[in-house]
């Protein structure tokens, strides 16, 4: 059964600006360890590459807040709820502590799928509530 349901769209040209006024520290409020250490090395490589990483974080971000009733408050953060990629590509949403446990707790389940262009990143979510047994 369908929990929620969440879309964002994120323009790039403002995680660009946000990033050249507070620097890494904006990134490090946004990003989990390993979506920090990713944007760290497309960044260096690619730096409109890494912005457009950060773009597609921050929009997912908002689509799960969204999707599983919270928003931006308590359990959810920022860096509580990362979008990380199986082996084949595709993104999955890896959620850490209080978040992870009231997540859990409720019998939900997330689905995820990031896009992104040259000015704008856009994400949909859906979540599922698992019957009881």
């Amino acid at each position: 059964m369908v929990h929620g349901i969440g879309t964002d769209i994120c323009d790039v040209r403002r995680i660009r600006a946000s990033l050249e006024r507070h620097g890494e520290r904006f990134a490090r409020r946004i990003l989990a360890d390993g979506e920090l250490a990713t944007w760290r090395e497309r960044s260096a490589r690619w730096p409109e590459r890494g912005v457009s990483f950060l773009a597609t974080r921050f929009s997912a971000k908002e689509a799960f807040s969204k999707a599983v009733g919270l928003g931006m408050r308590m359990p959810m953060t920022w860096r509580a709820c990362e979008i990380a990629k199986l082996p084949s590509g595709q993104p999955v949403i890896v959620l850490h502590g209080e978040l992870k446990r009231w997540f859990e707790a409720q019998g939900l389940r997330a689905h995820v799928s990031v896009t992104d262009e040259t000015d704008y990143a856009a994400s949909y979510v859906v979540v599922e509530k698992h019957p009881t047994k």
